[in-house]
C-alpha cells in the first residue's frame, strides 16, 4: 500500500468525522494482557463504543471475573448511519453496565446487563458521558483519531488513568507531546508491525493483496497511549554502536546530531540526539532523557525545544525543523542518553 494512499484514507476519516474504527478483538487481548494486575476491584469505561458491537465490552465482561473487575461501563456516539451497527432498530444513544456474572455460568447473559437509553447523543463530552466518566477507574477505548487531542485532555482533568488507541503523530501534538515530557503519558505494547486492522465501511482498503482483510482498513502507525505502569517501560534499550562523526553528523541549524534509527542510537554518546518519533516506542524514562522535540510545526517546537533553532538561510525562512547538510528531516525527538557506555 503507497504510503500516500494511506495518509489521505486516514485523513478522509478525520475530515468527514467518520473514523468509527471498531476495534478487533484479537488486538485488544494481545495488549491487555499486560495490564491484568491494574484491574482488580476497578471500574471500567469504554466511552468510544458502540456497546452493541464492541469488542472492548466483549473483551471485558468474558473476562470479569479473570480479571476482578468491579463494575463495566460502555456507551457510545449515537448512529447517524444506522448501516454502522449490527442493530438498526434505534438511533438512540445508548448506555451499558454489567456488574458480572449472577446464575454462575461465567457468560454475560443479557438479563446480566443493564440497558439504558441516553437523553443525550452519547458524546465523550456531554454532561451524562461526563457523569459516568467521574465514577470510572480506568478508561479503555478507541476514541476518534480527529478529536484525539480532545479526548486524553479530558481524561487528564479528570485524572483517569487510561489505555486508549491513537495515531503515532498524536505524540507531536502540542498538549500530548507535553504529558510525554512531564511522565504522565508513554506508549503500551502497540499493534503487530506498527499497523491495526479495524473494521470500517467508509472507505477503500489500499493495503496489498497478502494484507488486506475483508471489510476492514489498514492503519498504519496505530499504537497505543496509556498511563497505567508496565514493565516494558523499564526495559533498557540495548545499544551496541559507537558514536563517529562520519555516521553521527550534526544538525546544520542545532547542536545535536542525527541518528535515523533508534537501534543505532550511540551507546557512548552524551551529547544531545535526534531520534525519529518511532523512539517513543521504546522509551525507557530511566535510560533516556527527553530534551524536546524537532518539529515542522512551529506550535510544537517553539514551545518545546530547549533553545531557540536558527534559521539556516532564506530559503528555509519558514522551516523551525531538523535541516541535515541542506536539506529538511522528518520530526526527530531530542533526547540525552542517563547510561552511556564508554
Amino acid at each position: 500500500m503507497a504510503s500516500n494512499s494511506k495518509n489521505k484514507n486516514l485523513q478522509d476519516a478525520k475530515s468527514n468525522k467518520k473514523d468509527e474504527f471498531y476495534t478487533q478483538l484479537s488486538d485488544i487481548e494481545r495488549e491487555l494482557k499486560y495490564y491484568k494486575k491494574h484491574f482488580k476491584d476497578k471500574v471500567v469505561y469504554c466511552n468510544c463504543d458502540d456497546p452493541r458491537v464492541s469488542n472492548f465490552f466483549h473483551f471485558f465482561s468474558y473476562n470479569f471475573e479473570k480479571f476482578g473487575l468491579k463494575k463495566l461501563m460502555a456507551t457510545c456516539y449515537k448512529s447517524q448511519q444506522m448501516d454502522l451497527f449490527s442493530q438498526k432498530d434505534s438511533e438512540q444513544a445508548i448506555y451499558l453496565e454489567y456488574e458480572g456474572d449472577k446464575d454462575g455460568n461465567n457468560v454475560p447473559d443479557i438479563s446480566e446487563i443493564n440497558i439504558k437509553y441516553l437523553k443525550g447523543d452519547g458524546d465523550f463530552r456531554s454532561k451524562e458521558c461526563i457523569e459516568l466518566l467521574k465514577q470510572a477507574d480506568i478508561v479503555v477505548t478507541n476514541p476518534p483519531f480527529s478529536l484525539f487531542r480532545e479526548y486524553v485532555a479530558q481524561l487528564v482533568e479528570y485524572d483517569k488513568k487510561f489505555i486508549i488507541i491513537g495515531h503515532q503523530n498524536a505524540i507531536k501534538y502540542n498538549f500530548i507531546f507535553k504529558l510525554f515530557l512531564e511522565n504522565k503519558i508513554w506508549l503500551g505494547y502497540g499493534f503487530k508491525g506498527g499497523a491495526g486492522h479495524f473494521i470500517n465501511e467508509h472507505y477503500e482498503d489500499y493495503a496489498t493483496a497478502s494484507d488486506r482483510k475483508e471489510g476492514m482498513i489498514r492503519v498504519s502507525g496505530v499504537t497505543w497511549f496509556t498511563n497505567l505502569d508496565i514493565s516494558k517501560r523499564h526495559e533498557d534499550l540495548i545499544l551496541y554502536k559507537k558514536y563517529n562523526t562520519e555516521e553521527y553528523p550534526k544538525y546544520d541549524n542545532y547542536d545535536a546530531i542525527n541518528v535515523d534509527k533508534t537501534k543505532d542510537i550511540p551507546m557512548d554518546y552524551d551529547g544531545e540526539m535526534g531520534v525519529p518519533i518511532t523512539f517513543m516506542d521504546k522509551y525507557n524514562p530511566e535510560q533516556f532523557e527527553i530534551l524536546g522535540i524537532f518539529d515542522d510545526k512551529r506550535e510544537v517546537s517553539d514551545a518545546f525545544i530547549k533553545g531557540t533553532p536558527t534559521y539556516l538561510d532564506e530559503q528555509h525562512k519558514r522551516y523551525v525543523g531538523p535541516i541535515l547538510k541542506g536539506k529538511a528531516l522528518f520530526t526527530r525527538i531530542l533526547i540525552r542518553n542517563k547510561k552511556v557506555q564508554k
